[in-house]
């Protein structure tokens, strides 16, 4: 199998050119500096005189503020406040398994595209994700070179034994992308100890440790970090809060003085948001189903309170001193005994806080330790005591028997997915986090690998299932006596001894941030593509301590925690493991909530489950739920008197917020209120007449923020039946048989329209300055420790006469950035007027041309559609809503009785009413919610209705329509790409408008405004 890479995921390109128009109005440019050799140095004489090349930044720091202050303002961010030249560090919010490494890979090329810059170091946290990222890059580079005309790269992990690459680094004008991890950096060596051995003829002459700032015949008589130095490459950091965490003290003077041109930081969850360019957070994700809908499979446990249960969670420290613990006990409280979380210190009697006498004569002991690799804490009971570490209860059920509950579920929730899943070609996976190794996998005396208990466990279970009728038809040629062992394996670290005379890779528990873990992982990453497969019968994985960034397969559906999650921290990174979209036996990742759903097997309520992962994304993104900002509104578009949209802006953002908190609907800090919550679900909400027209965006934004993030409850996920009286009965076939044909379609461009489109625009654009320059000054302070400078003064910016400037080929520029000829960019040009701001400023122009063009392109494809259907076997046949499985969950549907479906699975409370008022209203004789098979080919991707809809008109005529319901009808509410869809699908309905009584599209946001199209839209519910 290979992975397919997709080139046009909007909010992929979104965050690529958040990062590239931080440097709009930069010419393509690049430094060239001498690399020189050691003369002594014969060896290296084909290095001599080489030409070092490097990426050089000629925009002003003002200029680049104004650039990110406008990325930010289209993305609605928080504007930065400043930037100063040392300060050129630039965060990426992207959300775990929505392509961030690819992101970063393409941004690389279309810098280089935009701008010419060629060094880039990429420096992440660990090996798991050096693995990964290095293996993207190998599988991603036919890909990229398709889309950027096979522009060549050289691309390597850093090896100190390897010095010749830094310099082919240094001296290359092709692309270079070198791979760091932070213990590669940690190992950089100390400039000061390597200044002391150059010049102590001993000391040179000795393998030093301090290899990247001394001088070496493999880089041509230079220190490596010169070369890299020099080179002013751009740092690409993954994960940035882990990277910074594990570098020490030299590893941050390392990253310093290799002078980069800016920090780009990609994080999911980025702790320290230096000047925010583009966020997709955990939300957004959701959101916008670009990750796995999550639901939870909770164990909750009844009427087990019959003994002294005392499960110990944490130590608590305060400063160097351990104060007391976290613990877990049933207590008595006015509604009965319930499972609490108790703080409690050393000698505390658990009789007296948990109100049971149950717990007589047991107290906590005198020594709780909170050691870096060493917890637990002393538990006294009658007769005894015990130490019990993080996670480890005295006085529980058989924790045995909850285990195998857990692994029959998810036993259950992986064969239910797999009848499903697997005739689409998708395999599934199952992920179990334990507790420790041996009771996977262990070994007797002779050195025999034995079974452990979640092993033997694990095999009953399955053998169990797979004789139950439900499951047949997976089973029908395999052999259960050994198709159970071959089903399950264990990813675990490995140490090598000898065990009963043998020498064996023995399994072993791990903290997950060893070597051993990092090989590990390596083998994971390796094996990604054989997982994939339908032909690996390995199916479900055991897994301990992987649990850092980087430990991901898109086809894991369902997550089982045999061991405790000993912090929230925890059960995001557990989730984080699965909730990338899955793919096919052709590499091809599929979408929808449908087919994406990660099922957590766990021991809290999903309501627990919820609020400690709501908890947790608060705590690691910054995502503050139920908070409307002051910039919330500032990216809201606002139609101006010649039709265009732009930005509402953050001054005027701040107007509406001032607004919303007058009326009582937020707090000063911004915090909904239970009146916004009203108003939203009444309907009710009003702005003031500055803000009237842009009603429905805030409306959207608000419902979004005054809500939560939704998790659901695996048991109320359900099969949602036909009706077979509606499916099979005349009135919808008559209806089914007027839509059911399928249509191609062709583009024809008005191409003088077009062109006439793109002279007017080209012509009424911004104004095109020129180039500037900025003054600064600073303090030079020469002491002992080195020469330092402090800035002082700057000037404001100078215009430039570029009398000199060597204009590019235009004509070729705009031609690559919008395929039309040479000839039509000519006419454009000529006939606009602007050329003399070409001269002025050519980047800058040719960008702005270039976007207007590509514009109008994207405006005429819709408009110049045609469809025509195929022919009269080609269509929808009406058995697919037998054949096809529909499923949803108790909450987001409503029982139906003129449906083709017993139940009507809405996604939003527009549907929800226009779906109830389905059911209410006599004139409706049948309708259907188009499920996510019936799909209209566009150019844009495919279009998917909402309903199919008969009505009766006073019992003498039946009009049938297609129906789009929307919260808006105007189309700058709407998002460009799906305004355009709906234009398509007006079209291709229009072309099955044939014979008598053909069905009608409408696109509407109520019943009775479908109604008054039948002319009836006096009829009352």
């Amino acid at each position: 199998m290979k992975l397919h890479f997709e080139p046009d995921l909007d909010y992929q390109l979104q965050a690529i050119d958040a990062v590239c128009d931080l440097f709009r109005g930069q010419e393509t440019c690049r430094t060239e500096f001498t690399v020189t050799r050691d003369a002594a140095s014969r060896q290296m004489a084909m290095f001599e005189n080489d030409l070092g090349i490097g990426n050089r930044l000629s925009l002003p720091d003002d200029e680049v503020l104004a650039n990110l202050h406008a990325v930010q303002l289209r993305h609605g961010l928080a504007p930065s406040p400043s930037l100063a030249s040392r300060d050129f560090h630039f965060t990426v919010e992207m959300e775990t398994g929505t392509g961030k490494t690819y992101v970063y890979l393409r941004t690389i090329f279309e810098l280089n595209k935009r701008y010419g810059f060629t060094k880039f170091i990429i420096i992440v946290p660990s090996v798991a994700i050096k693995e990964g990222v290095y293996h993207t890059i190998r599988t991603a580079a036919e890909h990229l070179k398709g889309l950027y005309a096979g522009a060549p790269f050289d691309h390597f992990i850093y090896d100190s034994a390897k010095l010749g690459q830094v310099r082919n680094f240094a001296t290359s004008p092709q692309i270079q992308i070198m791979v760091m991890t932070v213990g590669a950096i940690n190992k950089f060596g100390d400039e000061h100890l390597a200044q002391v051995e150059e010049t102590d003829e001993t000391l040179r002459r000795e393998k030093s440790k301090n290899v990247m700032y001394r001088a070496s015949e493999k880089t041509g008589g230079e220190k490596p970090i010169d070369l890299i130095r020099a080179t002013r490459p751009i740092l690409i950091v993954d994960e940035p809060q882990s990277v910074e965490g594990g570098l020490d003290g030299k590893g941050r003077q390392a990253m310093e003085r290799m002078n980069p041109l800016c920090n780009l930081r990609y994080s999911a969850t980025p702790k320290h948001a230096h000047h925010m360019l583009f966020r997709l957070d955990a939300v957004d994700a959701y959101e916008r189903k670009l990750v796995k809908q999550i639901e939870v499979a909770a164990a909750s446990l009844q009427g087990g309170y019959n003994k002294p249960y005392v499960r110990f969670i944490a130590p608590l420290s305060r400063g160097r001193s351990v104060v007391g613990a976290r613990v877990e006990l049933d207590v008595a409280t006015v509604h009965g005994v319930a499972r609490q979380t108790v703080t409690v210190a050393p000698l505390d009697k658990l009789e007296e806080l948990t109100r049971r006498e149950l717990y007589r004569d047991h107290l906590i002991g005198q020594e709780i330790r909170d050691a870096r690799d060493d917890q637990f804490m002393e538990l006294r009971f009658p007769g005894g005591e015990r130490f019990l570490r993080p996670g480890e209860a005295h006085g529980d059920v058989d924790a045995q028997a909850v285990q195998r509950q857990m692994i029959h579920r998810t036993i259950k929730e992986h064969l239910d997915k797999e009848q499903r899943l697997r005739p689409q070609g998708i395999k599934v996976l199952s992920l179990f986090f334990i507790d420790a190794v041996d009771k996977y996998r262990h070994y007797d005396a002779a050195g025999n690998p034995v079974k452990g208990d979640y092993a033997r466990i694990f095999e009953e279970e399955y053998r169990r299932l797979a004789r139950h009728p439900d499951y047949q038809s997976l089973f029908q040629e395999v052999d259960l006596a050994t198709a159970a062992e071959k089903v399950h394996d264990g990813y675990f670290s490995i140490d090598r001894k000898k065990v009963g005379g043998k020498t064996l890779e023995v399994y072993k528990d791990t903290k997950g941030n060893t070597q051993a873990d990092d090989d590990t992982y390596s083998l994971i990453m390796r094996d990604k593509e054989k997982l994939l497969s339908l032909d690996t019968p390995l199916k479900f994985i055991f897994s301990h301590s992987a649990l850092r960034e980087g430990w991901d397969n898109p086809n894991v559906f369902q997550i089982c925690a045999l061991r405790e999650m000993a912090s929230e921290q925890q059960r995001r990174q557990t989730i984080g493991r699965g909730l990338r979209l899955c793919v096919n036996q052709h590499g091809e990742r599929l979408r929808g909530f449908d087919i994406n759903t990660l099922t957590v097997i766990a021991t809290e309520s999903y309501e627990q489950f919820a609020e400690n992962l709501q908890k947790e994304i608060e705590d690691e993104t910054g995502i503050r739920f139920g908070i409307v900002e002051t910039h919330q509104f500032a990216g809201v578009g606002v139609a101006g008197g010649d039709g265009r949209l732009a930005p509402l802006g953050f001054d005027q953002s701040k107007v509406l917020w001032q607004h919303l908190k007058a009326a009582g609907f937020v707090n000063a800090q911004g915090k909904v209120q239970d009146a916004l919550r009203t108003a939203l679900k009444a309907g009710t909400l009003t702005l003031p007449e500055p803000f009237a027209a842009l009603q429905p965006q805030v409306t959207e934004i608000l419902r979004k923020l005054a809500g939560r993030l939704e998790i659901r409850n695996a048991d109320q996920r359900i099969q949602v039946r036909t009706r077979q009286a509606v499916l099979h009965g005349a009135d919808f076939k008559t209806l089914w048989d007027r839509i059911k044909h399928r249509t191609t379609y062709r583009v024809q461009f008005d191409n003088e329209k077009l062109l006439q489109t793109c002279i007017t625009a080209l012509a009424t654009a911004q104004n095109i300055t020129s180039a500037s320059l900025q003054w600064h000054k600073a303090n030079l302070a020469i002491a002992r420790s080195g020469v330092d400078t402090v800035e002082t003064v700057s000037s404001a910016p100078v215009t430039l006469d570029e009398g000199d400037i060597e204009l590019p080929d235009i004509l070729t520029d705009l031609q690559d950035k919008t395929a039309l000829t040479r000839r039509s960019i000519c006419r454009i040009l000529v006939e606009s007027g602007r050329l003399d701001d070409f001269r002025r400023n050519p980047q800058k122009f040719i960008e702005v041309a270039a976007e207007i063009i590509n514009r109008a392109k994207r405006m005429a494809l819709v408009d110049g559609i045609k469809y025509q259907r195929i022919g009269d076997a080609v269509y929808y046949a009406q058995q697919l809503f037998d054949a096809e499985e529909l499923s949803g969950y108790l909450s987001s549907m409503i029982a139906a009785s003129k449906s083709v479906h017993e139940q009507v699975v809405y996604q939003s409370d527009t549907e929800r009413s226009f779906a109830d008022d389905l059911e209410k209203n006599e004139a409706i004789k049948v309708y259907a919610k188009l499920p996510g098979w019936f799909k209209v080919p566009t150019p844009l991707g495919a279009y998917n209705p909402d309903w199919a809809v008969l009505v009766d008109t006073d019992g003498s005529e039946h009009l049938y329509f297609v129906v789009e319901t929307k919260y808006s009808l105007f189309t700058e509410d709407l998002r460009d790409r799906e305004s355009a869809k709906i234009e398509c699908g007006k079209a291709h309905f229009k072309a099955l408008a044939v014979g008598q009584n053909p069905a009608r599209f409408a696109v509407v946001r109520t019943l009775n405004e479908l109604l008054v199209l039948t002319d009836s839209g006096q009829r009352q519910r």
